[in-house]
């Protein structure tokens, strides 16, 4: 054997053997790693006049210090405490079972109660705040806070790993790159591969479809290569490229440890479950949120998860009690928890798959494995009722009971997009008050977290119960691979760490308190823990972003005594003002020091600040050509509440002549030109129910052609009807009504010339249905609306911007 490739693999990681390597290592004692990159190493061989007196001699290559960790990052989505049985709650989850009992469970972890802000500070070790990432991208204000464009001085975990030696990838979901930043325009250096991590393939956004995503691979958009017809689910597809990526990384350098971030999208809505995972949970929750929550909470206490003498909080007047509702209702409502139920087992089965590869890893015992149940808590944007079309609920459109339930058996497939109701949130969260958004209290903040690493952690299958928070993550990998925090990267000086490491509770439940204070604040909901206590004002509501109180020192706060008092049951309040006062100001003060400040609870009137763009915000006229494809919405023409055409030079071929033109949207809403059976067609989209189609009555010539589509909007108001005009040459060759138009968003799916990728706008045609012909552009030119019209467009679409972003 080649002593290239005599390798010695043991319970601290791989080792190579033998005095030659293809590329040396930077010998460990001579590296100062608090400057990344690390620095260019001195040349050590001889150069002479020729090479016949020189001696040449290679660049040492960054290795991390001997015995550095495999890492392993697993972060879901929308997930509760009360929700996986591996925590005590009714979905059954034996993946993440197994690697608890490989490891440590902890029950005291945090988040920051919302999506882009937790993945943040998981990333770069940080508050959120000093991450740039106060809140969500579509309120980003122009406050450094809140602007959503993490900043160079706070390097990522993908950054700092691959600065040291590791291989670094990420797959799933990407919420940290703003959305203004999102298109092919750019900039980059804030998406997965300018942050460090050297591959990437995932969604951007808060969410996306699961059997039509749309896909980055790095900086490309990317199509799935099978269809939902064929069994394709993003959840499969993600892991399956996860592992080969692993394993091909482990074959190509098997001494060089890896950072691998896996970011599902579930159990995000839209909730969709393969109908054989649904079906696994009939009539398992027909006995509804009140029953379901009393259970957990049993259980919970049963398996040491919370303490025995913790309080069951009462359900909120906000929640109806089960037993009042109408049957129907309780059918649909059932229903929807047994396909999200469907999605999260799901979920798990295919992590585990991962999980079990990993075990397959020559050094799988020197792999550091952090999973984070959820980055906040069990989501309520599904409203009171519930919704299999969550984009035409959140532009405000209700769907009557009746004509939903006709849809009942079809709640997961590809054609819906569902959501449980506020209820079943409040049931996952068991023991606590409160949901995703309001990280004033622990039902918005409090997720389950396992770590396993059997070359590190003996105390197998115990519950670690010291506080922790997502700015915890990276100190503590840091830590395990003995690698400092670095001071300056890339010439930038570094924001200190603001999470501590978890290591030392590893080896002990006893270890002592690590994390002595965090702030929390997301959206005016805040909240301040020091050492075992807790005060938390609740400001703003998930359902009600239109509410703003606008004063703030009107806000209740409570106090509470969490090593009394586990679920926030008792409020020493009134009890304890001098405690409460103290706890107050210690929230201002982390207020100041991490730049939460100024508090703002304005919904629209955020969404309205102007956002950096790589377009003028006053263009009329737009012009695309065959390729461009995956343009997100907010990127792509605003066609919505006014008059409009769409302009394209074409060549139809000789034979076999169809496909589309232009489309934008998909299943849920939005608008095709397309040819098909040799006419040219629009056809409109209204959330699925209603379909207004315009035919030619002249077939689409051969050669060359300008087709046109003219739209006349009525006017009066958003969402509005108009006639639409279909031309050929200049010729009129078709004309219909449109009675309804979208008057915001038309979902997740995207804007593209010369196919419909993703979901199809059209039920006529399967995806993507591809021009057969040439483009030459498409030209979309739009009407400027009437000053009221325009007014009113831009608060209703910024208030669907703001349940979207919620929702996110």
């Amino acid at each position: 054997m080649s002593r290239f490739r005599k390798l010695m693999f043991s319970a601290t990681g791989v080792v190579a053997l033998g005095s030659a390597t293809a590329f040396p290592a930077i010998a460990q004692q001579a590296i100062d790693r608090s400057v990344l990159p690390l620095p260019a190493p001195k040349f050590e061989g001889v150069i002479g006049k020729t090479y016949k007196e020189s001696n040449e001699a290679w660049p040492k290559l960054p290795t991390p210090p001997a015995g550095a960790p495999n890492v392993v990052v697993i972060l879901l989505d929308d997930v509760g405490f009360g929700q996986v049985s591996t925590f005590g709650g009714p979905v059954p989850t034996p993946e993440l079972g197994k690697l608890a009992e490989q490891g440590l469970r902890y029950n005291q972890f945090h988040t920051t109660a919302i999506c882009g802000p937790s993945r943040a500070a998981l990333i770069t070790g940080r508050n959120h705040h000093q991450a740039g990432s106060g809140f969500l991208a579509e309120w980003a204000t122009g406050f450094p806070s809140y602007n959503n464009m993490i900043p160079k001085s706070t390097a990522t975990m993908g950054t700092v790993l691959r600065d040291n030696g590791y291989s670094t990838s990420w797959f799933g979901k990407n919420h940290n790159t703003p959305d203004w930043e999102s298109s092919i325009a750019g900039p980059f250096d804030r998406w997965p591969t300018g942050m460090g991590f050297d591959y990437f393939y995932g969604f951007i956004g808060g969410e996306t479809h699961q059997y039509y995503p749309v896909i980055f691979e790095n900086t490309k958009p990317v199509e799935p290569k099978t269809s939902p017809e064929q069994g394709y689910h993003f959840m499969t597809d993600m892991t399956d490229r996860a592992i080969e990526w692993m394993k091909y990384s482990k074959s190509v350098a098997p001494q060089k440890p890896l950072l691998l971030y896996f970011a599902p999208g579930a159990a995000h809505a839209p909730h969709h479950a393969p109908k054989a995972w649904r079906d696994k949970f009939k009539g398992q929750f027909d006995a509804g949120w009140d029953k379901v929550r009393e259970e957990t909470y049993q259980r919970q206490r049963k398996m040491g998860i919370i303490p025995a003498d913790t309080k069951l909080t009462p359900r909120p007047d906000w929640v109806h009690a089960w037993d009042t509702l109408p049957e129907n209702e309780r059918k649909l409502y059932a229903r929807l928890m047994e396909n999200c139920a469907g999605y999260l087992s799901f979920a798990d089965h295919e992590t585990g798959r991962l999980l079990s590869a990993i075990r397959d890893l020559p050094d799988a015992d020197n792999t550091l494995i952090i999973y984070i149940v959820g980055d906040n808590g069990a989501s309520s944007e599904g409203g009171f009722s519930g919704t299999i079309n969550e984009v035409k609920s959140l532009s405000g459109f209700e769907t009557p009971l009746q004509d939903v339930l006709k849809h009942i058996d079809e709640i997961g497939d590809p054609n819906t997009e569902p959501h449980y109701p506020v209820g079943w949130a409040w049931a996952g969260n068991a023991p606590f008050q409160w949901v995703k958004q309001v990280a004033s209290h622990l039902g918005g903040t409090r997720n389950p977290m396992v770590i396993s690493w059997p070359a590190r952690i003996k105390d197998t299958g115990g519950i670690r119960s010291q506080f922790a928070h997502l700015n915890d993550v990276l100190p503590t990998i840091l830590d395990a691979s003995k690698i400092p925090a670095p001071k300056v990267v890339d010439g930038v000086e570094q924001k200190p760490m603001d999470g501590v490491s978890l290591v030392s509770t590893f080896s002990s439940s006893k270890a002592p308190q690590v994390h002595q204070r965090q702030y929390f604040e997301v959206f005016s909901n805040r909240a301040i823990y020091d050492k075992g206590w807790m005060a938390s004002a609740q400001h703003t509501f998930p359902w009600r972003q239109d509410f703003a109180p606008g004063n703030w020192d009107r806000d209740k706060w409570e106090l509470y005594n969490l090593d009394k008092d586990f679920s926030q049951a008792n409020d020493l309040a009134s009890s304890q003002p001098q405690k409460l006062a103290t706890m107050k100001a210690l929230f201002d003060g982390e207020a100041k020091r991490n730049n939460v400040y100024p508090l703002d609870d304005r919904g629209t009137g955020r969404l309205l600040t102007p956002k950096p763009t790589p377009s003028d915000p006053n263009r009329l006229s737009f012009t695309y050509y065959a390729g461009a494809t995956r343009l997100a919405e907010t990127a792509a023409p605003n066609t919505k509440n006014k008059s409009h055409s769409i302009t394209a030079d074409i060549v139809m071929p000789e034979k076999g002549g169809e496909g589309v033109i232009v489309a934008e949207g998909g299943l849920s809403a939005g608008f095709s030109l397309y040819v098909q059976d040799g006419k040219l067609v629009y056809h409109f989209n209204w959330f699925d129910e209603g379909r207004y189609v315009i035919t030619s009555a002249e077939p689409v010539p051969l050669g060359k052609s300008i087709v046109r589509f003219e739209f006349a909007y009525d006017g009066g108001g958003l969402g509005k009807g108009g006639v639409g005009t279909l031309l050929i040459d200049g010729k009129k060759v078709g004309e219909g009504r449109i009675e309804k138009t979208i008057p915001a968003r038309f979902g997740i799916d995207t804007f593209g010339v010369g196919v419909d990728t993703g979901s199809p706008v059209s039920n006529t045609y399967k995806s993507p249905f591809a021009f057969t012909g040439t483009i030459g552009k498409v030209v979309v030119d739009l009407t400027p609306m009437k000053k009221a019209d325009a007014d009113a467009a831009a608060i209703l679409e910024l208030a669907l911007a703001v349940k979207k972003a919620m929702s996110d």
